[in-house]
């Protein structure tokens, strides 16, 4: 498994990535790193940790919302967009890295 640093809020993070998926990877971490830094920026919330949990629960309320209101054109089609199964891999990935090293596996 290949591993990538990436910043975000300005901290490095060295994050373990499946072969081709770097892409993917790089757009979750500027998607976190974006939804961070306007929290920062709102300048209510100053804790690193806090902001992280706040970032990452709008992210996840997002997702569930998309997946509760399926698009007019897909309402037939009761399968996951590749974007759902890209954002559901992700939390997957943050769950676990969470529960262990702070990596992503």
């Amino acid at each position: 498994m290949k591993q990538i640093e990436v910043q975000i809020m300005g901290q490095s993070y060295l994050l373990g990535c499946p072969e081709g998926g770097e892409a993917q990877l790089r757009e979750a971490v500027e998607r976190v790193d974006a939804a961070m830094c306007k929290i920062r920026d709102a300048g209510k919330v100053k804790a690193r940790d806090r902001i992280a949990v706040l970032a990452s629960l709008n992210l996840a309320f997002d997702l569930v919302q998309r997946e509760a209101a399926p698009a007019p054109e897909t309402a037939a089609a009761p399968d996951a967009g590749p974007d759902d199964a890209r954002a559901s891999q992700l939390i997957q990935r943050l769950d676990q890295a969470l529960a262990g090293d702070g990596h992503l596996l």
